[in-house]
């Protein structure tokens, strides 16, 4: 079986340029393919090949101090869902472009654990009562394949249309507890942090994002699966892939 991994860090790297062609060097050294994405505000890593290679990999990343608390979200297929090996140093591990929205400059949003958002969603309500409404931070190919049930969905093509998109929303959110998600938490982390700081003291972020609530949770208030940017296409709650054929 392949171990697939999705993990992010916001921390301060200095060493950008330097950092990545360590890490694509480790990754090519264990046979990994994937994604590695590096940044002056952190780390974005989709990277899939045997579990040993992968145990590998991230005991390496993690002994570097600045990585030690990064999370990894797991699953399996037959196939490998990656064609190659790539690394990048950008500008952001994940493009806003918004000044209120970077994590490395403002105390990280609150957050809200599966397990806390599985009761509320099940009992219609926060523990204050507040009615629950779920933030879908996607864009409309992802959520086509899947989002909580009733969420609240933007028609947007890319992660930078969040905020002019949620604006005619706002004035109905104001009674709400806002749980804003994505696939893997760096995006809803984001926009949370963005929401909070443009005034919006009602939001929290779902910890882990949607593949953390299926780890943790399973699919309980969730309907489809969750789209994946390779060649899986989509995973269902049991994070089984929609596409897995091992000859790929």
């Amino acid at each position: 079986m392949i171990a697939n991994t999705a993990a992010y860090h916001f921390v301060p790297v200095a060493d950008a340029g330097a950092l990545a062609a360590t890490l694509l060097e480790r990754a090519q050294a264990h046979e990994l393919r994937g994604t590695i994405l590096v940044a002056e505000e952190g780390i974005n890593l989709f990277l899939a090949g045997d579990r040993g290679g992968i145990d590998a990999f991230y005991a390496a990343l993690k002994a570097d101090a600045r990585f030690a608390a990064m999370r990894v979200k797991y699953s399996y297929s037959h196939m490998q869902p990656f064609a190659r090996l790539k690394a990048k140093v950008k500008a952001e591990i994940i493009s806003f472009r918004r000044d209120d929205g970077q994590p490395l400059d403002y105390p990280r949003a609150p957050s809200v654990a599966p397990a806390t958002l599985q009761r509320w969603l099940r009992q219609g309500h926060d523990d204050d009562g507040r009615r629950v409404v779920m933030l879908d931070t996607r864009n409309a190919q992802e959520f086509e394949h899947g989002t909580f049930a009733g969420a609240l969905t933007l028609p947007i093509a890319r992660f930078t249309d969040l905020p002019a998109a949620l604006e005619p929303h706002r004035a109905d959110l104001a009674d709400a507890t806002v749980v804003s998600f994505c696939t893997g938490g760096i995006r809803c982390e984001k926009a949370a942090l963005w929401m909070r700081n443009d005034g919006m003291d009602n939001v929290l972020q779902l910890e882990g994002g949607i593949l953390g609530y299926f780890e943790e949770v399973g699919g309980d208030g969730y309907d489809g699966r969750c789209f994946v940017f390779d060649e899986r296409v989509a995973l269902d709650p049991q994070l089984r892939p929609l596409v897995d054929d091992a000859a790929a």
